[in-house]
């Protein structure tokens, strides 16, 4: 319970952060174009980076998170695999925020220009394409 109320504060931490670092630059579209269909199965990088996030109290529906780098230290791209098909926007907000909270908190990760973030549902489709890059 206390790693949930940690995880939970964090992400309200970093909202408020990310929020305030933009300042008005957030975009969700166009979408930058890239595949709209990956394997279901996520590299053990990946999948070792979600299981840190899920024991920190992260979404149990995460099995992978993959960081590609941006060209030329621009926008990171960060790839999400998920067990769960729910395409809900509000959903989509909760967890990208609770996973770029956690990668900047918990992982060391600097985001400067923002990011960029694909999440993958269980069949390997595309369900969201976000663009947080400034």
């Amino acid at each position: 319970m206390r790693g949930r109320a940690l995880v939970v504060a964090v992400v309200l931490a970093a909202c408020a952060v990310l929020s305030g670092c933009t300042d008005g630059a957030h975009r969700a579209g166009p979408p930058a174009p890239g595949p709209t269909v990956t394997s279901t199965a996520a590299p053990a990088d990946a999948a070792a980076l979600a299981e840190r996030y899920r024991r920190a109290g992260g979404d149990g529906d995460v099995y992978g998170i993959e960081r590609v780098p941006g060209p030329d230290g621009s926008s990171p791209l960060l790839v999400v695999h998920t067990r769960n098909p729910d395409t809900n926007h509000a959903r989509f907000e909760r967890q990208a925020a609770s996973i770029t909270a956690y990668l900047t908190l918990s992982e060391g990760v600097t985001l400067p220009h923002g990011y960029r973030m694909d999440v993958f549902g269980p069949d390997g489709g595309l369900l969201h394409r976000w663009d947080a890059s400034f």
